[in-house]
Formats: C-alpha cells, sequence, structure tokens
C-alpha cells in the first residue's frame, strides 16, 4: 500500500495439553511452548510493529512460587527485543544453575516464561501514546490465583465511553478510559463475582477453604463470564484471555468483522489472528485450521477439555474486507486466490482507459503488497490476448503467411518492474516543510523501458489519502515520460473512516471525500455540507441504535466515475506531463473476489455494528467544525 496506514493487531495463543516432560521427550525441549509462540509472534509481524507483548502461566504451582509471567517492549525490533530478554533470563538460570539443565520439574519452578498457557501481542497503536503501558497483554493481578487476568486482543470497541460509565456504575473507579482497560475490568468484574458466588455455595456445602481453590478452578464456567461481559460491547474484536489458575478463551465479535483461528490435538490448542501462521508453525494442512465463528469463544478449561461456546448472538457475517486486500499474510490459500481476483475484475476497466492498446502498454505494480492482484490483472490480460490471437489467425482463413502468425503470436504483455521502493522514511520525518521532498524519493523508478508512446498502467492495493501517489510516485513515473498513466486500486474507493481496528478516525485526509467536496464546490451544490452537518448534530444525543449515516449524502450526487475523475485531477499537479487516470475497484467485483468478507463498510458506509454511525457522524461534525480530535 502507498499509503501508509496503522492497522490491525495479531493475537497468538498456546495450550500445551501435556506435561512439559512430554515436549522435552518429543521435541528435545520444555520450552516447546516459548520457542511456537515466537515463530507465531514473527509471522504476525505485519500486524503489528509499535510494540509486542507475551505472558506465560504455569499450571499446578504451590504457593509461594510465582506463575504468571510477563514482558513488553516497544523497542524498534519489539518481538526480537522480548524473546532476547526472556533468552537471557533463560539462560542466566541455566547457567548459575547447572542442575536445572536436564530437570524439567526444576526448570519450571525456577525459571521464568515456562508455562503450558502463552499469549502473545503484536500491537500497531490506532489510539493513544505508543508507551509501554499501551501493549498488551493487559494483566489484573490479584492474590486469588482465579482472579487474575491476563488480556489481548484485537480490536477497537466504539462505545467506549459507555462502557466507562457501566464500569462506574457497578461501583468500580477505572484508571483510565482507554477501551482495554475498560474491558479488562468488565471481564474482571464479573470474573471477581462468580469466584466470590461459587467461593460461597462451597462454603455451605461444607467445604474448607483450603479444598474451595481447585473446586473453583473446576465450576468457573468462564463461557457465562463473556456473556456477561460482552453483553455491551460494540466494535470489532478478536478478544483473548487467560485466567490465573489455567483457563484459557478467545472470543470473535458477532460480526466476525476481526479474524480468528484455531487448530487442536492431543498436544496443543493454538490460536492466532491468521491461519497461515498456524499451519507454518505447527506443519498441519489448510483444512485442519478452523476459523472462529462469530460470537463464539473457544475455551480450554485448566483440565484440557476445549469447547467451542456461542457467547453472543451472531450477526449478519460482515467481516472485514481490508484483510484480504492487504492486512493479512498472502500466504493464506483461499486469500492469495482472492487477491488474484481483485486483478482479474480491473481488467476490463483497465482496457478501457488505454483502448484496448496493450502493445503500447506497460503493467506494474506498486511494491510489495500489490503484487498478488498484479498476477491475477496480467493472467486476465493474457487471457485477452489469447482471445485476440486467436480470432486474428482463424480470420486469416488459413492463408495467413508464417512470418505473419509468428507476428500475431508474439504479443504478450509487456510486464516491468517500474515502481522500487528506496527506503523507510516515514518513520523519521517530522518537519512538514521538508516531508514533501523527502517523501518524493520513497520510491524510485527503472529508467529506459517506457516509450513516449506507451501507456503505463500501475496497480496498487488500495488508495486511502493519496499522499504517496501525489508526492513521489505519479512525478516518479512522470520522469520516465509515458503518454499516460494508469494508476489501478484494487480495493473500491474508501469515503468512509474505520472504528474497528483500522487507524483511519477522520474524513478530510480521506482523498475520495475530498474529491467529492470539489465535485460539490464545482456543481454549486456546497449547501449539502451544511445540512449534513445539521443532520448529525441533531443525532448526538440519541442512542446508538437510532443513529443513521447522514454523510453518505456526501457522495449520493455522483458516480463512481466523476469521483475517480476528481481523484486523478487532484492527484495530478500541474508539473505532470502525461495524462492520469485513476481506476477503482467496484464494490460489486470486491464482493465477487472476496465472498466470505463482506465488511465494506469504508467504501459503502454500511457499518456492521450501531457505534459506526456514530463515530462515522462525529468524524463528519468534527470535520466541519475544524476539529482535529479523534472520532473515536
Amino acid at each position: 500500500m502507498s499509503d501508509a496506514l496503522k492497522h490491525e493487531c495479531g493475537i497468538a495463543l498456546i495450550r500445551l495439553l501435556k506435561p512439559l516432560e512430554y515436549y522435552r521427550e518429543k521435541y528435545g525441549s520444555a520450552f516447546y511452548g516459548v520457542n511456537k509462540m515466537y515463530l507465531m509472534m514473527e509471522k504476525q509481524h505485519n500486524r503489528g510493529q509499535d510494540g509486542a507483548g507475551f505472558a506465560s502461566i504455569k499450571l499446578d504451582v504451590k504457593p509461594g512460587e510465582r506463575y504468571i509471567s510477563r514482558v513488553r517492549s516497544i523497542a524498534q525490533q519489539p518481538i526480537q527485543d522480548i524473546f532476547a530478554q526472556i533468552n537471557e533470563r533463560i539462560n542466566d538460570k541455566l547457567t548459575n544453575n547447572p542442575e536445572y539443565q536436564d530437570d524439567v520439574e526444576l526448570q519450571k519452578k525456577y525459571i521464568p516464561y515456562i508455562g503450558e498457557v502463552l499469549l502473545g501481542h503484536v500491537r500497531y497503536g490506532t489510539f493513544g501514546k505508543n508507551s509501554v503501558e499501551s501493549v498488551h497483554p493487559f494483566l489484573r493481578q490479584n492474590n486469588w490465583m482465579h482472579r487474575n487476568l491476563i488480556v489481548a486482543g484485537n480490536f477497537n470497541m466504539t462505545n467506549v465511553n459507555e462502557l466507562f460509565d457501566n464500569l462506574i456504575e457497578i461501583g468500580q473507579h477505572p484508571k483510565e478510559k482507554a477501551d482495554t482497560i475498560t474491558v479488562m475490568e468488565k471481564i474482571g468484574h464479573f470474573l471477581d463475582d462468580a469466584v466470590s458466588k461459587i467461593y460461597r455455595d462451597l462454603k455451605k456445602e461444607g467445604y474448607n477453604k483450603n479444598e474451595c481453590s481447585p473446586l473453583i478452578a473446576q465450576r468457573l464456567k468462564v463461557g457465562k463470564i463473556l456473556k456477561r461481559a460482552a453483553k455491551n460491547w460494540d466494535g470489532g474484536y478478536a478478544m483473548a484471555g487467560l485466567l490465573g489458575h489455567g483457563d484459557s478463551f478467545v472470543l470473535r465479535d458477532p460480526s466476525g468483522i476481526r479474524p480468528a483461528y484455531y487448530y487442536k490435538d492431543d498436544e496443543v490448542v493454538v490460536v492466532a489472528s491468521e491461519r497461515p501462521v498456524i499451519q507454518t508453525v505447527f506443519n498441519v494442512p489448510f483444512e485442519s485450521v478452523k476459523e472462529l465463528d462469530p460470537g463464539h469463544a473457544i475455551i480450554t478449561k485448566k483440565s484440557g477439555v476445549t469447547k467451542i461456546k456461542k457467547i453472543l448472538e451472531p450477526l449478519e457475517r460482515k467481516a472485514c474486507s481490508f484483510e484480504r486486500i492487504y492486512f493479512s499474510r498472502g500466504s493464506d490459500a483461499e486469500i492469495y486466490q482472492e487477491r488474484k481476483m481483485l486483478g482479474r475484475l480491473l481488467m476490463p476497466k483497465v482496457l478501457e482507459a488505454i483502448d484496448n492498446d496493450t502493445k503500447n502498454s506497460v503493467f506494474s505494480y506498486i511494491p510489495n503488497t500489490a503484487e498478488t492482484s498484479f498476477f491475477g490483472m496480467i493472467e486476465s490480460v493474457e487471457e485477452y490476448l489469447n482471445e485476440k490471437k486467436t480470432k486474428s489467425i482463424l480470420n486469416g482463413g488459413g492463408k495467413l503467411s508464417a512470418e505473419k502468425v509468428t507476428e500475431i503470436l508474439s504479443e504478450f504483455p509487456r510486464i516491468e518492474k517500474i515502481a522500487i521502493k528506496d527506503v523507510k522514511l516515514r518513520t523519521f520525518i517530522t518537519e512538514d516543510s521538508s516531508r514533501d521532498d523527502l517523501v518524493a524519493h520513497v520510491y524510485d523508478v527503472t529508467y529506459g523501458v517506457i516509450k513516449p508512446t506507451d501507456n503505463l498502467v500501475i496497480i496498487d492495493d488500495s488508495i486511502v489519502r493519496g499522499t504517496t501517489l501525489k508526492k513521489s510516485i505519479i512525478k516518479m513515473m512522470d520522469r520516465l515520460n509515458p503518454k499516460k498513466i494508469v494508476v489501478v486500486s484494487s480495493a473500491p474507493q474508501i469515503r468512509y473512516p474505520d472504528c474497528y481496528g483500522i487507524d483511519m478516525a477522520n474524513l478530510e485526509s480521506l482523498i475520495a471525500f475530498r474529491a467529492a467536496l470539489e465535485l460539490l464546490k464545482d456543481n454549486n451544490q456546497y449547501d449539502i455540507i451544511d445540512q449534513v452537518y445539521k443532520k448529525c448534530i441533531k443525532q448526538v444525543d440519541l442512542k446508538d441504535v437510532e443513529v443513521v449515516n447522514h454523510v453518505k449524502a456526501v457522495y449520493d450526487n455522483f458516480t463512481d466515475e466523476q469521483i475517480s475523475d476528481k481523484i486523478s485531477e487532484l492527484l495530478s499537479e500541474e508539473s505532470i506531463k502525461a495524462e492520469v487516470k485513476i481506476i477503482f475497484q467496484p464494490v460489486n467485483n470486491l464482493h465477487k473476489a472476496c465472498p466470505k468478507n463482506l465488511g465494506d463498510w469504508y467504501f459503502t458506509g454500511n457499518y456492521p455494528t450501531p457505534g459506526g454511525n456514530r463515530v462515522v457522524n462525529r468524524a463528519f461534525i468534527n470535520f466541519y467544525e475544524g476539529n482535529k480530535e479523534r472520532a473515536y
């Protein structure tokens, strides 16, 4: 993606179902779980590079022995940093205590991080400062083993204020309003409540205090706690949690907005944000890794019994389409084919843009994430050329010379690597006056392969703000002196902010929104902006379920083509010599390519939860009033 977006997060949960001695015997190390967690987090680093965290729980430890370990980092390479810390602690213990080397019992007793229940998280910060305190997993500590709660998730809640107020109503005093804290405290409240109730019941049944502890672990109903805690959550989430005595869970939102996959055999229960991560790390086939159904939780008790339970009534499935376009690893078998299909489906519009002149067109892509869509687009070009060749030969009626047939057959798509991502500049550019010049050099180009008579077709997976296109890519492409530059987005026009995990919190940064504003001005219809503002203001005090997305009216009077043409105009500076044409994927094609991920609110404004409509209206109010605050 040429526009940098902070997005998503990645979770990884491992529950070892055998004693640690088993893994030592079979795999040569009692640190099997830690090693696997490192791989799972590393293979999800695409989902978060602002921070990483790891937590583990040891089962059946004696009172006075440490059983919870946690480490978090916001270092430049946070995953490597936390596992360097873990390895250093482990190696120090083994070096200073040689007797631990071949004794798994002593390793478990004295070495931190080794345990049977492990939780990992990689983070992109979408809200708040990027301090280590913002990095998951979060820990809620208590002297009662059962009341210790560790939480990590891939989520954003749209109704944080409501959740915060709910905590106050039940008598809590939350230390901050961040959605992670409110979610954890909500679970923690009902966990405390459940533990207290079971304890009282056991006392009535005649058990003494010592006897109660293991019985609480057996009787605790994690599903019931989650039902009570998640009742009022509005957002997209895959929420993972560990309880101090060893229960674990991962809960997915009712619309399936955020992804979660799991695998279970007689050795492990594994959950992750991406399927190929589990396939690769545990060497299991595609069909063995299951998708966690929306509104359901995978719960593993301390005993090792694992069940899938319905926690919330599933809603219409609106799994995030951006997952498939860009965020998830393209090595997933389904995602790979979907991205190729996105490229294929664009071909008719591309051919129209180049007047079917494939002979004088060069095809390329924005590295690296648009590569798979590019393959699909090229397959479609080849099919078009094969049909054209067949028709030309048949029209010859068998009278064509060998030279002419050879000439017809020799036409192939002209494929070149034009754009080269040169350096990662965004991490240190801060001064506005120098930023544009530096951004202009984020990409370099390949010289000598474009003729002045050529069209240059270049595919990107999505166009969000258009900043890098305008300041860098189009300028660099124009240096090659093509006749026409056609920029193709495998995603539709991004018109609305996200509030479920991707950092798109305002409207004015979206190039499609800016294009619609310009069209309203051009057509003397800018009064629509005032009308939308008044309608949004009237809804401020309504309940979320009563709120309507009035921002759609900004786009209603224009076709997709009109908005695309205006975007082309806005992204082309006067110095650009080539004609610039920008093409976007139609929404119906997106649904064809990604039939299981129909969450398209970025493009259509059809938010899957009531909180989404409130957020988009708030984003519009902020834009209208010149307020730079976030919409959620």
